[in-house]
Formats: C-alpha cells, structure tokens, sequence
C-alpha cells in the first residue's frame, strides 16, 4: 500500500531469485535420490522376491536352513508352515518365511556312478 516503486522491483526480483535457489537445490538432491533407489531399495526389493520363490518352491525332501541356523529335512509342506525334520522322529512346525537358505539335495547316487 505504502511501497515505492523501487522497493516492489528489489522485491520481485529478491523472490525469482529465491524460486531458482530453490529449484537449484531440489535438482542437487534428484541424483541422490536415484542413487540411494538402486544402491539400497532395489536390490533389497530383488532379495525379498528371491526369498519369496525359494519358499514357494519348497517341497518334500529339500534339506532347510532356518534363519535361526537350524537344519532340518523339509517332510510336510502346508500353506504357511512347513514341517521340518531336525533328528530322526523329532519334526517341528516352522513358519515357511523362517526358511533362508534351501539346500537341495545332490544328484541320486546312480548318477554320480555313471559319470565315474
């Protein structure tokens, strides 16, 4: 209401000046961003996808590793839970995502005859 003319100029100018300092730091921090995505977020998104296709090809037989570190012989398979063998007639339940490492078992024995 009261402004002089040179004091809105110097107030205009003070604010494009201020929406490029701005922009400019936005722009610094687009590359960081896009670093951190495939540094941390995607390769832990392609470890969980991983996880989730080893679990769901679990099947009868298949020699487990629990995140615990406990091993065991994989002798039931339900939706959810798996039962695992972990000595000779002692079977436990074990929530399938509990599984971290599936250890197959090697080629029959016939095959490994055939071969020598």
């Amino acid at each position: 209401m009261f402004a002089t003319p040179a004091f809105a100029q110097t107030a205009d100018a003070a604010a494009a000046g201020g929406m490029g300092a701005i922009l400019s730091q936005f722009l610094i921090f687009i590359p960081i961003i896009v670093l951190f995505y495939f540094l941390m977020i995607r390769p832990q998104q392609q470890r969980m996808k991983a996880h989730q296709k080893m679990v769901a090809g679990l099947k009868r037989g298949d020699q487990v590793v629990l995140s615990s570190g406990l091993m065991g012989k994989v002798v039931r398979v339900e939706e959810r839970e798996v039962g695992l063998e972990i000595a000779t007639g002692v079977t436990v339940k074990v929530v399938r995502g509990m599984i971290s490492e599936v250890r197959v078992r090697g080629e029959p024995a016939a095959a490994n005859d055939a071969k020598s």
